[in-house]
């Protein structure tokens, strides 16, 4: 295949440089609204930058559309109309009909936080795979089969399920991650006491069902604990509804037992 990148963030660098691995297709453009951020990407992958969709190759076989969820349907409707090839975009959020200004389309989602500076092995990445035909489907997942070893086919729902599902397990947890590093902070404590702790648990899930091995006072119920706890906190109205929603949640599973 021949592919032309549109967007120069996260994804856009880590699909570029993992396409430029692959002997069998070659990237032949890079795009992005900011020539310089273009320019960036482009030296790194040794291809052409263009900062106008109006300058896009109209012979490629794919083009990624490696941008902002808000950003994808005026992007879409923006590319040259005579274009030929598979537009896709890397969402997991948004519907693949917001392509539906180009003939053929579909979705690549990979399943990874994704940041310039910290290496990803593709490879290891899930991607899900989603077609406007059955043969625009084959041509993806013979693509992405290339880029990763874990490709399987996807609808719209099930990738709003997954994305849903990542934010709950990626971005929340991260955000209590930062609540408990302000806190160890604030009584003169490092974070570095905890993060075996969070391991463990990280650790855990891997093989079983979080619910398994749910652990702490909300699964055992202990009121004691939880209103010392609450108590503690009460200079931060916003960690305390934090806390006690999700000892709720917890207790409400309180029937698959956990351990101290």
């Amino acid at each position: 295949m021949k592919i032309v990148l549109i967007g120069s963030g996260n994804i856009a660098t880590h699909l570029g440089k993992a396409i430029l691995k692959l002997e069998q297709h070659q990237l032949i453009q890079v795009y992005s609204k900011t020539l310089a951020n273009a320019e960036a990407l482009a030296n790194v992958l040794s291809v052409p930058a263009i900062a106008d969709l109006a300058d896009l190759q109209t012979d490629a076989d794919l083009y990624i559309l490696a941008v902002s969820d808000a950003a994808i349907a005026s992007v879409s409707a923006s590319l040259p109309k005579d274009l030929k090839g598979i537009v896709i975009h890397c969402s997991g959020a948004t519907p693949m009909e917001q392509l539906h200004n180009n003939l053929h389309h579909g979705v690549i989602y990979p399943i990874q936080s994704f940041s310039k500076t910290v290496n990803v092995d593709l490879q290891q990445v899930p991607l899900g795979v989603e077609g406007s035909s059955d043969s625009v489907k084959s041509k993806l997942t013979a693509f992405a089969k290339d880029l990763s070893k874990k490709v399987f086919s996807c609808s719209t729902e099930q990738r709003l399920a997954i994305h849903v599902a990542a934010v709950f397990a990626n971005n929340f947890t991260n955000a209590l991650f930062q609540v408990s590093y302000e806190l160890m902070e604030q009584h003169g404590l490092s974070f570095d006491l905890i993060r075996p702790i969070i391991l463990e648990t990280a650790e855990k899930v891997q093989k079983q069902v979080p619910a398994l091995v749910q652990t702490g006072p909300a699964i055992r119920n202990d009121e004691i604990t939880m209103q010392r706890h609450l108590q503690f906190i009460s200079s931060n109205p916003d960690w305390q509804l934090i806390y006690q929603q999700i000892s709720a949640l917890i207790t409400k599973r309180k029937g698959k037992k956990g351990e101290n």
